[in-house]
């Protein structure tokens, strides 16, 4: 470890629809990353999943100029611990890593596949683990755990992309039986609001539902609320997560989409949002509640919708590799609530590192008792 720094590497790029946006939050963490305590690695990964790690991997990546660097492999064998690279067919250690740290968004970066390939290999990682990034990603699933647990969401219908695909009538027909128009479509598993439509009426139903169909197999149909207010809660921790102040978004369009959030950047947020103290809490309360049931870890921002007139609260979703953008109100919560970026950069390698000291403590061998 040179001068005792932390040895810390930074992946993103990724197979996602949020590809680009995660190239813009990987900037914002490289440079909170503070170089007298880091020794930084930087991982690209292509939209064809190929790994790229060198000099300036972030930059080359935004001016998309990829050649001069070297292809990277992560072995899943824990013996073989660190970064390696292809050179002449050939694979040799190109560094050493203590913590991964992946700020990938969507498909293949939160969805419990790359935490898996970190657990095989022994690693520790930023974030929530295996069954916590795939049950925060899956949107449906995610919900039915909610039910499951006493915390109000929002109706919703999961259809298949096949059903979609053969009979688009009889899936048009559940859809209006859940709930009168405006309906929302997404997909299952991505975020960003990446594939997300409001649909006001059965043509853009049809509309929606291809759309999200094209980024997942499977499809939510999700009631609109009335007069919603979007409010947004962080989340950090392991075994004892605490919650920060809530937020809120006043989308700039119909709803917070993808162009509001990341194209042209005009939808406001409210820090701390303006909520009746029990309302608030409460918000705090439920999203504690969701990070503990689906073994959440590291952090998680939820989000909600709080009903202007009643003040009646539905959880939407839970992310467990929130944005790390400029505008991002993950970081944003946390400045708002005591904890300014570099220090929250801080804190979660720490959660890493514990939570693999964690996992150090379980037994993988059975030695049976005389």
């Amino acid at each position: 470890m040179t001068e005792n720094k932390l040895r810390v590497a930074v992946l993103f790029g990724g197979r996602s629809g949020e590809h680009e946006v995660s190239l813009m939050s990987a900037r914002n963490v490289l440079a909170a990353l503070d170089p007298a305590k880091y020794e930084v690695t930087q991982i690209g990964i292509t939209h064809d999943g190929v790994w790229l790690t060198g000099e300036d991997v972030i930059g080359k990546f935004e001016r998309g100029e990829l050649r001069d660097l070297e292809q990277a492999i992560l072995a899943p064998d824990p013996t073989l611990s660190g970064v390696y690279v292809v050179r002449n067919t050939n694979h040799v250690k190109a560094a050493d890593i203590d913590v991964y740290f992946p700020v990938l968004h969507g498909t293949f970066g939160e969805d419990g596949t790359i935490q898996g390939l970190f657990e095989l290999a022994n690693a520790a990682y930023v974030g929530a683990g295996v069954v916590g990034s795939a049950v925060g990603m899956d949107k449906g699933i995610f919900k039915d755990v909610m039910i499951a647990n006493g915390i109000p969401v929002v109706d919703t219908l999961v259809v298949r992309r096949i059903e979609i695909e053969q009979d688009m009538a009889s899936v048009i027909a559940r859809a209006e039986a859940l709930s009168e128009y405006p309906l929302f479509t997404k997909p299952a598993n991505l975020g960003s609001s990446v594939g997300v439509t409001k649909c006001n009426n059965r043509s853009d139903l049809e509309e929606g539902l291809l759309e999200a169909a094209s980024f997942d197999r499977r499809v939510l149909i999700q009631k609109g609320i009335r007069n919603p207010r979007e409010i947004e809660v962080s989340v950090l921790g392991n075994d004892e997560p605490i919650a920060s102040v809530p937020g809120e978004v006043l989308p700039s369009r119909e709803f917070y989409s993808y162009e509001s959030k990341y194209i042209d950047g005009t939808s406001g947020l409210v820090i701390p949002a303006s909520l009746p103290h029990e309302v608030a809490e409460q918000v705090r309360e439920y999203a504690v509640r969701a990070y503990r049931a689906i073994d959440c870890a590291g952090m998680a921002r939820v989000d909600f919708f709080v009903e202007k007139d009643t003040h009646r609260i539905y959880l939407n979703e839970l992310n467990s590799l929130p944005g790390f953008t400029k505008i991002s109100m993950y970081p944003k919560l946390w400045e708002a609530s005591g904890l300014p970026y570099k220090q929250l950069v801080d804190r979660l390698i720490e959660l890493a590192l514990e939570r693999k000291a964690e996992r150090a403590r379980t037994s993988h061998t059975y030695r049976r008792r005389t």
